[in-house]
């Protein structure tokens, strides 16, 4: 789908290509990069960027490798997983963004997988951002749900593995949940949500320490009807950073059209830029003043 927004392009070192997608705000008071949830493209938070920027918040939103403007498709030839989308793509990302803002505070922030991507990007750059922002996102840990999902989920995170190991990628449109995902992601994702470490495959920094050493304020945005991340599933991610300015909020049904789930704050997003605006107001700028 044709977008209207203006794009920046990004050349990894091992010469994956992808475009940020830029919503800026006149005038900015700070910049987020935004990190999309599994198998959702960035053009489907353009309309959450510029609710964010009648908020006076300019936002670039990050493509996945393997996704929309991505130059790449994951198949049995092509794999990936945490490491390259870390350290080849979001350090890339990061580093065009920060050419781009002059002085202005950077949050990193993400939904669903992209927060918890955007917090072990805050692991690797500890100091490269004013604060790390959790919208319907938590750690898929099995033991931090409970009832059919907890019992459920153990099951999940192996079957998943075997799939994508069996068609060479996670046909996640034909099943229903995800997209189209490299192997390596879900085995990283599915470790993770055994564990409740995050070690990716092949990468060596110790992402749980620089995810302590993430000082920043933080805002956590839950969806009050979001059964995909119940409060225990935010809080276990929150608890894996170091920052003593945390933020929990709420966001209610009463703020939309129907249940506060998942994916219908994207669709309505006013709500939830005025809870980033007040947060970043009262947290994030403070601190810089």
């Amino acid at each position: 789908m044709p977008h209207q927004q203006p794009v920046v392009e990004v050349v990894t070192s091992d010469q994956h290509r992808f475009e940020l997608i830029q919503v800026p705000a006149r005038p900015a008071r700070a910049s987020l990069l935004f990190l999309p949830g599994m198998g959702v493209s960035a053009r489907q938070y353009i309309a959450f960027g510029q609710a964010l920027s009648r908020q006076g918040i300019e936002t670039f939103i990050h493509e996945w490798r393997g996704i929309g403007s991505s130059s790449l498709r994951a198949d049995r030839r092509n794999d990936w997983g945490y490491r390259e989308l870390l350290e080849q793509d979001l350090l890339a990302a990061l580093a065009q963004v920060q050419n781009r803002i002059d002085k202005r505070p950077l949050i990193l922030g993400g939904h669903s997988l992209g927060s918890q991507l955007a917090c072990l990007l805050g692991a690797l750059r500890p100091a490269g951002c004013s604060g790390v922002l959790i919208v319907a996102g938590g750690a898929p840990y099995w033991r931090a749900f409970s009832g059919w999902m907890r019992a459920g989920l153990p099951a999940v995170f192996f079957g998943m593995p075997a799939i994508a190991a069996l068609f060479g990628h996670y046909p996640g449109r034909r099943l229903g949940f995800a997209g189209r995902e490299a192997r390596g992601v879900i085995r990283d994702w599915t470790r993770s949500g055994r564990s409740g470490i995050y070690a990716p495959e092949h990468m060596t920094t110790d992402l749980e320490a620089g995810m302590q050493a993430v000082d920043q304020p933080v805002l956590g945005l839950r969806m009050a009807d979001d059964w995909f991340v119940p409060a225990s599933s935010l809080d276990w991610l929150l608890g894996k950073l170091g920052s003593r300015q945390v933020q929990r909020h709420h966001l209610g049904r009463e703020s939309l059209s129907g249940p506060a789930d998942h994916y219908r704050w994207m669709r309505e997003p006013d709500a939830s830029a005025r809870c980033i605006a007040k947060w970043l107001e009262e947290y994030v700028l403070r601190n810089e003043r």
